[in-house]
């Protein structure tokens, strides 16, 4: 830690490009000119972290930012993090490790500036430990191939306590914090910030916006930031909401498009935390999302990687919110229709029951209950 710093990543900026939903071409592959223009504007900016993992879009997401980032920037303008999944069906502790060095050959980045165990829950823990891989990054980072340490995580306060307790290596963790979920009992976003500041550990946050959802929160919530700010945009106030904590090392916003990027940019580039009138209008937005009964869904697509009826599941459940958020069955209708008409995609009705999707959602989603609600109100 910088003797400046009061912890560990205070002075880094605090917008990370999160590369998981980069934008596609008509083809469905990702637009690399379009995400050059992106990176471009993220750098220009002063901004400097960069999000990816293995197992983001098969592995296109990291030879995406060697394309866009690493061949056309010096190395150490900007910083790197990707992640090790040990939670893929089939996984052994061979293919867990060659992940790293897989990663390493699609992005050519030399180095990880930031290594994470990823998506980590009492369902893949035994994984993690039964293949030494937190002994495997650590003699990574004693070779310099990794700078810093870390783990994502899915689950409770209790869990978390346990890693940072048993796993002293760890200088940071990512978990999902927002406005949203700051209360949510099945994500505990507060409980798990606050068990992370009491060891002493900096947070990367991701899902700021939730996948998007507070990108066009429901029309209520509207309607209280619209009235405190009319110019601010709704992504703006759920970023700078958890920008707004302490112990932050940078918030991962997973742009789509530069629109998206102009807008975050506009009021991160010389980033001002909450003040506490702006804190009281978000209160005022947490209460109002109570009553609102939409599937938590934040389209990671984690469910559908293992999916044994090809069932596009996140897309599904866009379409159900359509209905639910906003009252618009027909267009919800058309959503679905759309989503399964795919080559090869299953309905909702194909749902198999197996539990796959619900043990890899890190939203903890009823997944196959919310499958037979949708395929009752989309199949009739």
């Amino acid at each position: 830690m910088k003797k400046t710093e009061k912890y560990f990543g205070e002075k880094t900026p605090k917008l990370g490009f999160g590369l998981m939903r980069l934008p596609k071409d008509p083809n469905g592959k990702i637009d690399i000119e379009h995400v050059c223009k992106m990176v471009d504007a993220f750098m220009s900016a002063g901004q400097t972290y960069f999000d990816t993992a293995y197992v983001y879009d098969g592995g296109e997401s990291e030879k995406a930012a060697k394309a866009a980032l690493v061949d056309r920037y010096p190395r150490d303008s900007f910083t790197l993090a990707t992640k090790l999944n040990a939670g893929i069906p089939g996984i052994t502790e061979e293919k867990a490790k060659k992940q790293f060095y897989t990663s390493l050959e699609r992005t050519g980045a030399g180095y990880f500036d930031y290594y994470l165990l990823h998506a980590l829950s009492k369902g893949n823990i035994p994984n993690y430990d039964r293949f030494g891989l937190w002994d495997f990054v650590k003699e990574l980072k004693s070779k310099g191939l990794i700078k810093h340490l870390g783990f994502s995580f899915h689950d409770t306060p209790e869990t978390l306590d346990m890693l940072l307790t048993e796993h002293l290596d760890a200088e940071f963790v990512q978990l999902q914090l927002n406005y949203e979920d700051w209360e949510n009992p099945d994500v505990t976003s507060r409980a798990n910030y606050e068990v992370a500041r009491k060891h002493g550990v900096s947070i990367v946050v991701m899902e700021p916006v939730k996948g998007g959802r507070l990108a066009l929160p429901p029309e209520n919530v509207q309607k209280i930031f619209k009235a405190a700010d009319p110019d601010a945009s709704f992504a703006s106030w759920a970023i700078r909401y958890v920008a707004s904590l302490d112990g932050i090392i940078t918030v991962l916003s997973g742009m789509s498009n530069i629109e998206q990027m102009d807008d975050n940019l506009s009021y991160m580039k010389d980033f001002k935390p909450l003040d506490g009138s702006e804190r009281a209008t978000i209160q005022k937005a947490q209460e109002a999302l109570v009553g609102v009964k939409s599937i938590p869904c934040t389209a990671c697509r984690y469910c559908t990687e293992g999916c044994p009826m090809n069932i596009p599941i996140p897309d599904i459940f866009s379409a159900m919110n359509m209905r639910l958020l906003w009252g618009q069955l027909e267009n919800g209708k058309h959503m679905y229709d759309e989503a399964v008409s795919s080559e090869g995609a299953g309905k909702a009705s194909d749902c198999i029951s197996c539990g796959q999707c619900e043990a890899a959602c890190p939203q903890h989603i009823n997944v196959i209950q919310r499958l037979a609600e949708c395929a009752a109100v989309f199949e009739k």
